[in-house]
């Protein structure tokens, strides 16, 4: 059979996948892969919005600032200053689009978009559909994605490895490609393309207890990490500090915008108690918020802490918070009448694949966008919202690079189809669910909120045993979808404890009890963990903090 051959292969549909192939889509012809249907992603269930100078009484220079602060001195100010400089435009692009911010009437009259205020901003900067943001920004791109000629969707694909000319025997080592096991008719195919997109989102499974969707498993930063690919700043995993707590309630989350609007989080007796851990109390960044909630439930051996809004208006509540309010009631939770019981739990991948201004990877030909990548603007820690501007301002970027490159380009070489001559079907999938099991518990206990050599220590050396029975287990069995994203789970896992490792001192998101304060010794640096592939093209040290 003839192998397909696009211009771009692009794997993943969350709102940075959606909008560089829509932005490309005039241009070229795309191939959509998503591991599940289209809109079944990390973008589907942001609820917060999207932040950006929008009011004349706030300015870039403030957006800059406090996401400067809120990153604990490790973003890259010239990447923060392109991100927030095309804030605007890129939610006018989404206006555009026909996404339905929601808006509100103001004291003169007017009719304008209705601006929130989240953790880490000093203004009302944040816009939103309600409390279901990121459900709007993916169902409007959705469906311009599938009337487009030029976009052919791959759902329930999810992809193997990436194809590259060292791979191939190639004096190139350009991206080609990448192998895509097709999940509903379970086998395994080769896309060719003159480019390749990584917008697979983040690694939040990794842990035991997320917001994240069942397909965040880091797939994108494990594939380019085989590839060759640098990464950084992995260490940097933000906890949300609210997700609802209740047996039943999977992955929920409570989102920041109830603090923003005045909710107070409270302890098992009422009393509240984030004042003294910071003096903006619930307007302190996450990682201050997820540590305090920590700090308390430990203390105190309780199994939540409590979120309360009810003080508020119930119209107030219904109107603003729709999505949050129906869903707590289904769990018997009036939140217009008690307060919420939350937890912590893994939320958002800060580091990832290194990238430039223009999405590009290591590897040429191939990108990463969204939070697969690591482009230097959260630095330590993420600034609530701040996450999906990121995805549309890179996506741009990575579209307008791809499009001034495409004519050059030559097409891809022929590459060899999936060999399985050698490998049987598994008879003992037990061992895929038990590891899969074992790995997020030990992330959980050991790489979690709070950290310390010693447990770093012990999930390594758990990693390390799991990567070598995942890999006899990979090279003697046939690929399951279960199978390849414990494959990507183990690696990620291990390349953020790595980083964890290496950072010795506490920063934004990377809190540790063997070094509590911030290393002044010196400038702060990235953490960047270079694979042995690099490092031999380019004469780089690897593993080792830049």
């Amino acid at each position: 059979m003839e192998q397909p051959y696009f211009d771009v292969v692009l794997i993943g549909g969350g709102a940075a996948g959606l909008s560089l192939a829509l932005r490309l889509a005039p241009h070229a012809r795309i191939a959509l892969v998503t591991k599940g249907p289209l809109p079944e992603g990390a973008t589907l269930y942001a609820q917060g919005g999207i932040s950006a100078v929008w009011d004349q009484n706030d300015s870039i220079a403030s957006h800059i600032a406090d996401t400067l602060n809120t990153g604990a001195g490790l973003c890259d100010e010239a990447v923060v200053r392109f991100t927030v400089e095309r804030g605007h435009d890129a939610i006018q692009w989404l206006i555009d689009q026909g996404v339905p911010f929601t808006r509100e009437t103001r004291p003169d009259g007017t009719l304008d978009y209705h601006l929130t205020r989240e953790g880490g901003h000093s203004h009302r900067r944040v816009l939103h559909v309600a409390d279901a943001t990121g459900r709007a920004i993916e169902m409007t791109l959705e469906q311009q994605a599938r009337r487009h000629p030029n976009i052919e969707l791959y759902e329930h694909h999810i992809a193997i490895d990436l194809i590259f000319g060292k791979k191939l025997g190639l004096a190139d080592n350009r991206c080609h490609g990448a192998y895509l096991f097709d999940r509903t008719h379970n086998h395994v195919k080769a896309l060719r393309a003159k480019f390749v997109v990584l917008a697979t989102g983040g690694a939040g499974k990794v842990y035991l207890y997320s917001s994240n969707p069942d397909i965040s498993t880091g797939d994108g930063i494990a594939m380019a990490w085989r590839a060759g690919c640098r990464v950084a700043n992995l260490e940097f995993i933000q906890f949300h500090p609210t997700c609802l707590y209740h047996p039943q309630a999977k992955s929920f989350l409570i989102t920041e915008a109830i603090r923003g609007e005045g909710g107070r989080l409270l302890l098992p007796d009422g009393t509240s108690f984030l004042e003294k851990f910071d003096p903006r109390a619930e307007l302190a960044p996450r990682d201050i918020v997820a540590r305090a909630i920590d700090y308390e439930m430990k203390r105190l051996g309780a199994e939540c802490v409590y979120l309360d809004i009810s003080h508020k208006p119930a119209d107030f509540i219904k109107s603003h918070f729709p999505a949050i309010y129906a869903r707590c009631l289904e769990f018997g939770f009036d939140i217009t009448k008690e307060p919420i019981p939350v937890v912590p739990a893994a939320h958002y991948t800060c580091g990832g694949v290194m990238t430039d201004l223009h999405g590009r990877t290591d590897l040429e030909g191939l990108y990463a966008v969204g939070e697969t990548a690591h482009t230097g603007l959260h630095g330590a820690n993420r600034m609530a919202s701040n996450s999906l501007l990121e995805c549309l301002v890179f996506g741009q970027a990575a579209a307008d690079d791809i499009h001034a490159k495409l004519a050059a380009t030559p097409p891809p070489p022929p590459v060899p189809e999936w060999d399985e001559s050698r490998v049987t079907d598994s008879d003992e999938e037990v061992v895929v669910a038990h590891n899969w099991d074992e790995l997020r518990r030990f992330m959980w206990d050991y790489v979690g909120i709070v950290r310390t050599d010693k447990r770093l220590q012990r999930a390594k050396h758990r990693a390390d045993l799991l990567l070598q029975e995942i890999a006899e287990y990979y090279g003697n069995f046939r690929v399951t979808n279960d199978l390849i994203e414990l494959r990507n789970l183990a690696l990620v896992a291990e390349l953020i404890i790595r980083c964890a490792t290496l950072r010795k001192e506490s920063r934004g998101l990377h809190y540790t009890l063997d070094y509590p304060e911030l290393d002044t010794s010196q400038p702060p640096r990235y953490t960047i963990l270079t694979p042995p592939s690099f490092a031999e093209r380019s004469g780089s040290a690897a593993g080792s903090p830049n």
